[in-house]
């Protein structure tokens, strides 16, 4: 079945452009899409990945900020199929910087001869199926059209970038960047500088620019719990031992572990079985071992599901901020309000920054933004904040703002944003949409909230076996048409709800956060991951597979 070569016609039509004909096309060149393309090529697919970008790397290439790292240790935050690579690739800190992880997703690329099907500074301006043939038809905004068996999307989770609906916002006349779209070298030395947002950008940005900046002025709604990541050198004995253990490793994060962080979750032990002075004991050996999910998820059993479990780990983090920050009423705009119930951060010396005497925290509760003027900010107590630049820390419209964004259209022209407009967006197992036949999601909606890497690897590795699948069933059927691989309705709305059920007892759907779309205003508010843990999730994607593929029809 598969199209040898990805033969190419030119096309007079409308003006002059190229029509590429492939097995698969796949959107993003960052983890998902990379490994997408090698696990096609080894299938014998003709396929190609096209990136927006001038390079690969996804969310690396285009988070350069200052301080940019990620919350997952080195030996894990890359691909697991590489045994040769896995022990022979450098690492000399436990969390890599962006420029690491760019710097390995390259290194990838050229390992693995892959640059040469890649198409950079190309962005899908139209997709649709071809109800007919069988088959994608996608433009890009290069001048060519693409005529795909499949369609692969690896647009990432956190790419499409939000600011937040300021008056004024257009006004100001100094420097106005967005982190999710860094533009690279800035000299910031003598610059009064306001940042907007303190979630895991802001609490990264913070603490690498504070002594670099004449001022520094942190705009903070909701103030966030951080424990120390552990930052440090790595000991070669250390690596070694990894080294030795790497299979045991990637077994337990993948096919035992919920969070898929490289530890072991605490599952019998609640935070009130133990007496006050053992708890802070634990606690405190949590946080000097540094990482944040590693603190809520280590240490007992229950902080995300019990309120009262909750309260003791958010009691814990406060006094450690009350003894951290010396200013009182620094510490006190730097108290988080709500429950300990947000993706869990850690940092490499948030706290202390704000002992500096040019960095200062104003609490958007006490006093909201009122407008951007073009010299400041100005608060509703009439205190203009005089900057010369603004740095916005906001966030991304998650999960599925890349999606809504694009024209997608499946069956009779219907886009995904308006399969998703009375309900938010949806899947089935967060690959798959009904109506959009032969196309897939890496990291779609209702995928598993765990570590991204090996929940990159769980999505390829899925979407490879069911096209393996589908291809040798068309071979078999000797009709010569691509086989179609499309979820049920059925099957979405089963996933739908157990996502909804399994997502019931965490407390992360009390907070206004970006996993549940609550951060971008006139979103609505729904479930957007499957909680029930990588190892379950992917013992789930085993029986779909066992069961003759259940949940899709291929035909």
């Amino acid at each position: 079945m598969a199209i040898t070569n990805g033969t190419s016609q030119a096309n007079g039509q409308n003006g002059h452009y190229e029509i590429q004909n492939l097995d698969a096309l796949i959107i993003g060149a960052g983890f998902g899409g990379i490994y997408q393309l090698k696990k096609f090529r080894d299938m014998g697919l003709s396929a190609l990945a096209i990136d927006t970008a001038g390079d690969v790397g996804g969310t690396w290439f285009w988070n350069t900020y200052p301080g940019a790292m990620s919350d997952t240790e080195a030996y894990l935050y890359r691909y697991s199929w590489d045994p040769e690579d896995l022990k022979s690739y450098p690492w000399d800190k436990h969390y890599v910087y962006q420029p690491e992880v760019l710097k390995y997703l390259k290194h990838v690329v050229e390992r693995h001869d892959l640059r040469k099907d890649i198409r950079f500074n190309t962005t899908l301006t139209d997709a649709y199926w071809n109800e007919e043939d069988r088959i994608w038809d996608v433009k890009c905004s290069t001048g060519v059209e693409y005529r795909a068996r499949y369609l692969v999307t690896a647009l990432g989770l956190l790419s499409k970038q939000h600011f937040p609906d300021i008056k004024g916002i257009d006004s100001f006349q100094g420097e106005k960047y967005h982190t999710g779209a860094w533009p690279g070298e800035i000299s910031m030395e003598g610059k009064r500088v306001g940042v907007i947002g303190n979630g895991s950008t802001g609490v990264q940005i913070i603490t690498a620019i504070a002594d670099k900046v004449d001022t520094l002025i942190s705009f903070q709604r909701n103030p966030q719990y951080s424990v120390p990541s552990g930052q440090r050198a790595v000991d070669p004995e250390y690596r070694k031992k990894i080294n030795d253990n790497y299979e045991e490793i990637w077994r337990q994060v993948k096919d035992e572990s919920a969070t898929a962080f490289g530890f072991k979750e605490n599952a019998d032990r609640p935070t009130m079985s133990v007496d006050p002075e053992e708890r802070n004991e634990i606690f405190e050996a949590a946080w000097k071992k540094g990482g944040g999910f590693r603190f809520m998820f280590e240490t007992f059993n229950d902080i995300s599901t019990s309120e009262a479990a909750n309260d003791q780990a958010a009691e814990f983090i406060k006094a450690k901020i009350r003894a951290k920050v010396k200013d009182p009423e620094k510490a006190r705009k730097l108290m988080p309000t709500q429950m300990y119930a947000r993706r869990p951060l850690c940092d490499a010396g948030y706290y202390e920054q704000f002992n500096r005497f040019n960095v200062e925290v104003v609490s958007l509760h006490d006093t909201p933004i009122d407008q951007i003027t073009p010299t400041g900010i100005r608060t509703s107590d009439g205190t203009e904040h005089k900057l010369d630049m603004i740095i916005f820390a906001t966030g991304f419209d998650a999960v599925d703002g890349n999606y809504t964004r694009i024209a997608i259209k499946g069956r009779d022209g219907v886009t995904l944003k308006d399969h998703w407009a009375p309900t938010g967006p949806t899947s089935y197992l967060g690959v798959t949409v009904p109506s959009f036949p032969n196309m897939f999601m890496i990291l779609g909606p209702n995928g598993p909230f765990s570590n991204i890497p090996p929940a990159i690897e769980t999505h390829v590795e899925f979407i490879s076996d069911i096209v393996q699948a589908a291809e040798q069933q068309g071979v078999a059927s000797e009709s010569g048409k691509t086989p179609v691989i499309e979820a049920k309705p059925q099957a979405e709305e089963y996933w739908t709800h157990e996502c909804d059920v399994v997502s019931r007892q965490s407390l992360f759907r009390r907070t206004d956060s970006w996993i549940f779309g609550a951060n971008v205003p006139g979103k609505k508010k729904t479930i957007m991951f499957y909680f029930g843990g990588l190892a379950d999730y992917r013992a789930k994607l085993r029986s779909v597979a066992k069961n003759s593929w259940e949940g899709f029809n291929i035909e």
